[in-house]
């Protein structure tokens, strides 16, 4: 991808966008979709901050040059021209780095790596906003991941130990404020959990109830598992990483609509939502998310229930 035009200094008054920015920058290689949106994030909000003071008109004109030059390089691009794909890509992204930092954080795994993900994934579901509210779980999910990256930081400069896994949250913690917690670098290759790193029965019971974290290892996208070693044996083949699938309801096999079902256009909006979710969660290889998006649909379309 072209390299972008530099972007003027940032005014004082978009401080709040640094860090979207930031995550703009570090994904202009690693997933320009995911750039894309931060940039419309950050424009879309200092808009509503400050478009009339020069430095700030300036940058934001630069801002819309950057957002131009991608919307031109990424065009034959479905999460860029459609919306709806353009959510599901950018949420199931937000998803992994919460999942890979909730994964390491219940393993008692603490490293600065672990920090970024809760932080980038909180400002991942910021970003989520320009296609509309934010689902209640993602509001969760947010403020937990926010909470979590605040905790853990502060607990690691103050040379304590933080309590892994799921505990109550402190309203007065605020991360906006926090510089350090999202300064370390993406995780490019994290760790592979050991077989012990998350066992639902050892996970003690939170204050904080309202979210529902599946089991398993989830790394953020385009991280290859690990070659295991042959003694004497150069192999280039990347073993898949084991997934656990879930059951399928049974009731599912049977496509055919009952006779009484009369679906909504808002019925078939949401049935085609979560196919792209599910095929946005394929290009991840993550079975398990496809499958759950998959039987939605289905679900919807033969019962019109979800």
């Amino acid at each position: 991808m072209a390299a972008l035009a530099q972007l003027p200094p940032l005014p004082p008054q978009f401080k709040s966008i640094q860090h979207h920015l930031r995550t703009a920058q570090e994904h202009d290689k690693r997933d320009p979709v995911v750039a894309y949106y931060c940039r419309l994030y950050a424009m879309q909000t200092g808009m509503k901050i400050d478009s009339k003071t020069p430095e700030c008109r300036k940058f934001l004109s630069k801002l819309m040059d950057q957002l131009e030059a991608l919307k031109k390089q990424l065009g034959d691009n479905e999460a860029i021209t459609q919306e709806i794909v353009g959510s599901a890509h950018l949420e199931n992204y937000a998803l992994k780095m919460f999942l890979y930092a909730d994964n390491e954080d219940r393993a008692g795994r603490f490293h600065k790596n672990m920090i970024k993900s809760f932080y980038t994934a909180s400002l991942l579901i910021d970003v989520i906003t320009v296609f509309g509210e934010l689902t209640d779980e993602n509001v969760k999910h947010r403020k937990y991941a926010r909470w979590k990256a605040t905790y853990i930081h502060n607990c690691l400069k103050n040379g304590e130990t933080p309590q892994a896994g799921p505990v109550g949250i402190e309203e007065d913690n605020d991360v906006e404020e926090n510089e350090d917690a999202g300064a370390a670098p993406l995780p490019t290759q994290p760790p592979r959990p050991s077989s012990s790193a998350y066992d639902p029965g050892s996970v003690p019971s939170s204050s904080f109830t309202g979210i529902q974290i599946p089991p398993g290892a989830h790394a953020p996208a385009n991280t290859p598992a690990e070659v295991p070693s042959s003694a004497g044996v150069t192999s280039n083949t990347i073993q898949p990483t084991p997934q656990t699938v879930p059951a399928i309801d049974p009731a599912l096999f049977s496509t055919v609509s009952q006779a009484d079902v009369r679906l909504t256009p808002e019925d078939f909006a949401r049935a085609q939502k979560y196919c792209k979710y599910a095929g946005s969660a394929l290009q991840y290889e993550d079975v398990s998310t496809a499958v759950q998006n998959l039987q939605k649909a289905l679900k919807l379309l033969t019962t019109g229930r979800e």
